[in-house]
This record gives structure tokens, C-alpha cells and sequence, in this order.
């Protein structure tokens, strides 16, 4: 969500920035002039801040909740987006939280915000939110994402991102750089360093086609496979902080210990958490420190640049870092564990990660020591966020809800996940 003055600050900020990238843009400008868009207020966040006060969030409603398909779910109550609804296909699985038998939709269609997204892609992502979508609108702007941790407009080829308002200046400058340095595995920022926007920090990026989430079969898991294990090889090319999943599934946990105390759904939640290792939680450096990760991967966090048929590339680099490669893992197993991903898909995925050289797991062999924790985090990081957002809105938990915290329960059940490192 933004405020009264970001968006509109925004927009104008990316179509200047399109116009000085192609003089002939597609909504007919035809110079780089474009009214009082060319401001100082686009400056590198080193100079002085941004003088203009924001105003209050405008109370927008975010169209989805930051939340992923449920890993550790039975056939009864497998678990989408916010409100989706789920068509489950009945076939027998076996999950590693759940023995009994149980049935799960394999590759089913579900509804975020009346628009058709595949289960392969994460319910938060499937909007717009960091990527850019052609499909957004049919003129050259296009707001793709407005929520309280960013906002993304798109003008023709042009993307600006504004990142949370607690976004840190230097360890974000850092990120942009190694996404200048890995131009064959991120895609290349189209600054150096990010600009201040009314007290906000903005990156520009190049327009990319995203994954089509209507298309499942379609979905290019070995080419992400593949750039993950590439940058799981690779040597930062500058020094970054820590790969930030462990933290924000910390935070997650921590509102929900002050938001509702006292729900009868924190107890199942607090267990699962407990049962991750202390780097899991952020309590404890991770076992791994010099592994460049991309923190939070999912099929919404690929592009073809350029644009429509160039090669895909990672985008969003929020929480890249250095840390645990597993993480980057996690979604795709923990799918397919429980039944939500085709077997065929997992192995595609995981033998061109293998293939590519990555690092994460062992060359040959079961995968999952190196993905339980991991997959355990996010999973309760996702029942927290629920509970949480149902506490404030002052309702039960919902069809949707409430089976992240089943999750939790029987993940508490398994006992302890086995320390990595």
C-alpha cells in the first residue's frame, strides 16, 4: 500500500525513466521530457534524504496475502491463497508429516483475485508483485504491485520498484550490485544504486515476461534449476548480508506472539517453530556464510529478458544474501513431498539442479536432509501470517487458514528437524 504521494510520484519517475531509455516510447512521447517527472527527488540513496513527508498509507487493500501454497498439508485440507478456491484431483500421497493416506490436487488450477494462477507459482507472487506482467493493463502504465513491502509501476519497458519503507539503504545497494555484476543469472538492474522517491528506495529495472501461470506444463523448472545452482556456485562478486528468509520467518512468528497471544492457534504454530534449528529461526548464524542465495524462490520470480523469448533470469533481490542454498529449495520439495507438484516436475528440477553442479543438496541420494528445515520454516512462517492477519481483521480462521495450522500441528508431532552443518 502506498501513500498519497508515492504512486502517482512513482509512476512519473518510471515513464521518465522509459523515456530516456527509447525516445520513441509506445504511448508517443518522443523525448525524454516528460512534465515535472525529472526531479531531484530520483537521486542515489547516498545524498541527502528525500525532504517530502509521506503522508498515512491509504488503507488500500492488498488483492492477495503474502502467503504460499501450504508444503505440509493432507488431501483434506490442502491449501491455497487467500480465498482460492481449489480443485482437488484425488490421488494418494505420501507426506513426510502426515502417514496416513491422503489426497492432494496434482497441477490444479486455483483463483487469486479472479484471476487463474497455477499451484506451481507462490499465491503472493501470482498478482504482479516483483515481476512485470503483460497482461496487466493494455496502456504503457501499469500499477503490477501496491503492498505495505512494495510497490511496482511499469511504463512500456520500464519497471520501478519502491521497496519497504524499512528497506535498508546500504544492504539493498549491495544486492543491486551483485544483480549488476550476475547479468547472466539476475537481471541487470538499469541503475547502479538505488534513488530516493518520498522517502521511499526505488530501483529501476528492464520489462520482462514473466511465467505464465496459466500454463502450467509450460513451467521452466529445469531453467530455474539451473540459474539457481549458477548462483549457488558463484562467488559473490561484493560483500552481502545474510540471505534474509530466516529473519522474515522470524518476524512473522514474533507478530503473532504479540498480535494473539492467546489464540488457540499460536500453540500449534510456537511448536512447529520450535522444532527448527536456531539459524532456521534467526536466532544463530547460518551453517553456511558464503553461499549466494536468492532467498525467496519461486516460479514468480523469473523473467525472459528481453522481452518475450530471451532467456530466463532470476529477479528480485530483496533477500538475496549469502546463507543456507537449501532455502532456495524448499517451495519446489516441500511441494512435491506433499503432493502438490507432479513427480515428474520435482525430478526435473531437481536433476538439473543436480546436473548444473548446485551445491544445495548431495549429488546423488535423498535430498531431504537439506530441505526439511527449510520447508518446516516457511510453513510456519505461512500459519503465522495467517493467524496473525485473521486476529486483526477480528474473524475465525478460515477454510484457508486453518489448515496451515493442521500443518503446524503434525510438523510439531514429527518432532525436531535434524540440524544442518
Amino acid at each position: 500500500m502506498t501513500t498519497d504521494h508515492l504512486l502517482p510520484a512513482l509512476t512519473a519517475r518510471v515513464r521518465a525513466t522509459a523515456h530516456a531509455r527509447t525516445p520513441a516510447c509506445p504511448c508517443g512521447a518522443a523525448t525524454a521530457a516528460d512534465g515535472a517527472a525529472s526531479t531531484a527527488a530520483d537521486r542515489p540513496v547516498s545524498t541527502a534524504a528525500d525532504g517530502a513527508a509521506s503522508t498515512a498509507a491509504d488503507g488500500a487493500a492488498s488483492t492477495v496475502a503474502d502467503r504460499p501454497v501450504s508444503t505440509f498439508t493432507d488431501g483434506a485440507a490442502s491449501t491455497v491463497a487467500d480465498g482460492a478456491a481449489f480443485t482437488v484431483a484425488d490421488r494418494p500421497v505420501s507426506t513426510l508429516t502426515d502417514g496416513a493416506a491422503s489426497t492432494v490436487a496434482v497441477g490444479a488450477a486455483f483463483t487469486v483475485a479472479d484471476r487463474p494462477v497455477s499451484t506451481l507459482t507462490d499465491g503472493a507472487a501470482s498478482t504482479a508483485a516483483d515481476r512485470t506482467d503483460a497482461t496487466a493493463a493494455d496502456g504503457p502504465d501499469a500499477t503490477l504491485a501496491d503492498r505495505p513491502d512494495s510497490t511496482v509501476v511499469r511504463h512500456a519497458g520500464t519497471v520501478a520498484k519502491a521497496h519497504a519503507a524499512d528497506a535498508d539503504p546500504a544492504e539493498l545497494a549491495l544486492r543491486v550490485t551483485v544483480a549488476a555484476r550476475l547479468p547472466g543469472i539476475l537481471l541487470p538492474p538499469l541503475g547502479p544504486a538505488p534513488v530516493t522517491v518520498h522517502g521511499r528506495l526505488v530501483t529501476y529495472w528492464p520489462y520482462g515476461t514473466p511465467v505464465d501461470p496459466e500454463n502450467p506444463d509450460a513451467a521452466p523448472w529445469e531453467s530455474a534449476a539451473t540459474l539457481l545452482a549458477r548462483l549457488h556456485r558463484t562467488p559473490a562478486p561484493a560483500a552481502v548480508p545474510p540471505m534474509r528468509g530466516p529473519a522474515k520467518a522470524a518476524q512473522a512468528v514474533a507478530r503473532l506472539r504479540t498480535a494473539a497471544p492467546h489464540h488457540p492457534a499460536t500453540a500449534p504454530v510456537l511448536h512447529a517453530w520450535a522444532t527448527l534449528p536456531a539459524w532456521a529461526r534467526g536466532e544463530a548464524p547460518m551453517p553456511d556464510t558464503t553461499t549466494l542465495c536468492h532467498g525467496d524462490l519461486h516460479l514468480g520470480q523469473l523473467i525472459r529478458h528481453p522481452a518475450p523469448e530471451g532467456p530466463w533470469l532470476l529477479i528480485d533481490v530483496d533477500d538475496l544474501g549469502t546463507g543456507v542454498p537449501g532455502w532456495d529449495l524448499a517451495r519446489p520439495a516441500a511441494w512435491y513431498a506433499c503432493g502438490l507438484l507432479p513427480p515428474d516436475d520435482w525430478h526435473r528440477f531437481l536433476t538439473a539442479y543436480r546436473a548444473a553442479g548446485g551445491p544445495a543438496v548431495p549429488s546423488h541420494g535423498d535430498p531431504w536432509p537439506a530441505l526439511d528445515a527449510p520447508a518446516r520454516a516457511l510453513t510456519t512462517q505461512t500459519a503465522a501470517r495467517a493467524v496473525t492477519k485473521a486476529v486483526a481483521a477480528g474473524r475465525p480462521l478460515d477454510e484457508v487458514e486453518q489448515p496451515l495450522v493442521d500443518a503446524c500441528a503434525r510438523i510439531a508431532s514429527a518432532g525436531p528437524s535434524a540440524p544442518r552443518g
